[in-house]
């Protein structure tokens, strides 16, 4: 195995850990010592192969599908990891609340988190609209569409080519069906 696609397979299982909120002693406990915190850390950093095996071992113990564990195999893109949205919440802020309640209250939150009160533009990660398309039980393609018609999001954002990327990958991940 290459060092660069291990330490991104080391990428992948470190960013499933953090997410799931465990140290890698939390892992270790968690685990009851079946995944020991050095061996662990040692997959994260590319240190030590990890076997298909154990890779889907650590899989459902993390719960997650093995293709998620599997990092892209295409060369990442700088712009494509850091497309960034920009809300105007000026907008955001005449529309009905049934409506647009729920990216209301993130766009809130997440300035509250900032202490960024400007009030007028907000940006978020593409990763966001995506956690957003799930709230309003849509595509992010469909939500992207929702909100430029709210005028929440100009229509020259570059949005949908981020989430054909990663679809593309994702589907290149899971293999054939």
């Amino acid at each position: 195995m290459s060092t660069d696609y291990s330490r991104a397979l080391g990428a992948r299982l470190r960013a499933i850990r953090n997410q799931q909120g465990l140290s890698l002693q939390g892992v270790e406990d968690k685990s009851h010592g079946r995944w020991k915190a050095v061996v662990v850390g040692s997959y994260e950093r590319g240190d030590r192969a990890v076997t298909v095996q154990r890779l889907s071992e650590l899989a459902v113990f993390y719960g997650v599908p093995v293709a998620e564990l599997l990092p892209d195999p295409r060369p990442s893109s700088a712009v494509t990891k850091n497309t960034k949205i920009v809300l105007n919440l000026e907008s955001l802020g005449s529309l009905p609340a049934d409506e647009a309640g729920p990216l209301a209250r993130y766009a809130s939150t997440i300035q509250a988190q900032r202490h960024d009160y400007n009030g007028k533009v907000l940006s978020i990660r593409a990763e966001d609209l995506k956690s957003l398309a799930i709230i309003y039980d849509m595509s992010p393609d469909e939500l992207t569409t929702r909100l430029i018609e709210w005028g929440v999001l100009s229509p020259g954002a570059d949005v949908a080519s981020y989430f054909d990327d990663e679809d593309d990958a994702r589907d290149r991940r899971r293999g054939p069906r």
